[in-house]
């Protein structure tokens, strides 16, 4: 959510940036804050007039009434009762008005980065670097889930009779992989100087309202059925939650967090889960990291965020890039956004396996999350990124580490999280 006072003083410059997230059907969400605001502001001060000259009024009424001047002291009384039935109509209408006001300052998109390419979609992200040289193996790389099924890693025939489409069983190495490379993510974080965080994976609706659009939501978000939670699909929801209507102290910042957690999405929309294999799934595991900074920091950290996900996939030798996303591939609460995408030897082309944005101070206005320090108590800027999430990392993993004896070769760094283990052998 965007700082009125920027919507008051240059209603232009945010028009301008929704055109550049082509959203254009949200333009006349501007003039309609504006007119809530001047609205909102009239009543407020019709009601601080009111609420003075009640306060005036009830003094007259005594002093007339110690002067034994009863008749002029009940035509004061009787003002101070249409005063208070007045304000009473203002402080609701004020209430309603400020409540229609949230509800559109919170679809107005978040202001772009100067450093955002201009575009309409995923289609017109941008390359900005690359990461250990792409290799393409001398054999036929197979498809993931034959992969998998040669290794005795992954049931999906039993998961769609017990959870239906959308789920899988991890057996044998690769569940112990799938764990190992979360642990190893774990503490690789740890090593960053993160304090490791695991959280509720259920949060209330206010905290939902708060970390993402009504878009997304609509989307990704499960509801329990009646109950006011719904299931998590990402660990950020319910970290960046967890200091919702808190003012921070100026010293503890930044907040630097990981989190582990599974994750639950619909997978609604063009994509879908009908695919074969793992890549779109409604139940997963990640690892994420979150920040929380004063703003002059945000940037900063946003830098080396992404570059610790890059660090870890380079570190297990899989060959990653980061894609800069452009206006149009944007959520509305990002100011700025990239992908970390691994290569798939089988497809000759990267795919995303992590996501790092800034969103400055649009999530911290939603949720209240402010801190306080010499120079007054200001909005904290929040950031995340994903470490590591083990579905689409295991699609990258054993693509770039099969062999053509069918053998899956582990890194050195995983091998203390695999008991010793080099390799993974074919079973069928």
């Amino acid at each position: 959510m965007i700082d009125i006072t920027l919507l008051r003083s240059d209603p232009e410059s945010v028009r301008e940036n929704i055109r550049k997230k082509f959203q254009h059907q949200k333009l006349p969400l501007v003039d309609e804050a504006l007119s809530l605001d001047s609205r909102r502001r009239a009543l407020q001060q019709e009601g601080d007039t009111l609420r003075a000259s009640r306060n005036t009024l009830s003094k007259q009424v005594g002093a007339l009434m110690r002067e034994k001047k009863r008749e002029e002291a009940e035509t004061v009384k009787a003002q101070v009762t249409a005063n208070a039935e007045r304000l009473a109509a203002v402080e609701a209408e004020t209430a309603e008005v400020e409540s229609k006001l949230k509800a559109v300052m919170m679809r107005i998109p978040n202001i772009i980065s100067k450093d955002t390419p201009i575009g309409k979609d995923d289609s017109e992200n941008v390359e900005r670097q690359r990461f250990l040289e792409p290799k393409t193996p001398e054999f036929e790389v197979p498809y993931h889930l034959d992969i998998l099924e040669k290794l005795a890693g992954i049931d999906i025939d039993s998961a769609r009779r017990t959870s239906g489409q959308g789920f899988y069983y991890l057996t044998g190495d690769i569940a112990r992989l799938h764990s190992a490379v979360l642990a190893y993510a774990r503490d690789f974080m740890i090593g960053k100087g993160f304090t490791y965080v695991i959280p509720p994976f259920m949060i209330r609706s206010d905290v939902v309202s708060g970390v993402m659009s009504f878009e997304e939501m609509d989307g990704m978000m499960y509801k329990i059925e009646g109950e006011d939670l719904y299931l998590i699909g990402t660990s950020e929801h319910s970290m960046i939650g967890r200091f919702m209507n808190t003012t921070l102290d100026e010293k503890q910042l930044p907040l630097t967090l990981t989190s582990y957690s599974p994750c639950f999405r619909k997978e609604k929309g063009a994509h879908g889960i009908e695919e074969r294999g793992i890549y779109r799934i409604h139940q997963f595991e990640k690892q994420e990291m979150i920040v929380i900074c004063k703003p002059e920091e945000s940037e900063s950290w946003y830098e080396k965020m992404w570059q610790y996900t890059v660090e870890l996939f380079v570190s297990m030798e899989i060959p990653v890039r980061q894609l800069e996303c452009c206006s149009g591939d944007l959520a509305d609460l990002k100011y700025r956004s990239c992908d970390v995408e691994a290569w798939s030897p089988r497809q000759q082309k990267y795919f995303e396996v992590g996501s790092c944005s800034n969103l400055t101070d649009a999530q911290a206005r939603r949720l209240g999350i402010r801190y306080k320090g010499e120079g007054g108590t200001k909005y904290a800027h929040t950031l995340n990124n994903t470490v590591v999430a083990p579905p689409r990392m295991l699609i990258a993993f054993l693509e770039n580490h099969l062999r053509a004896d069918g053998s899956v070769y582990i890194p050195e760094v995983l091998r203390p999280y695999m008991g010793g283990q080099k390799e993974i052998v074919p079973k069928k």
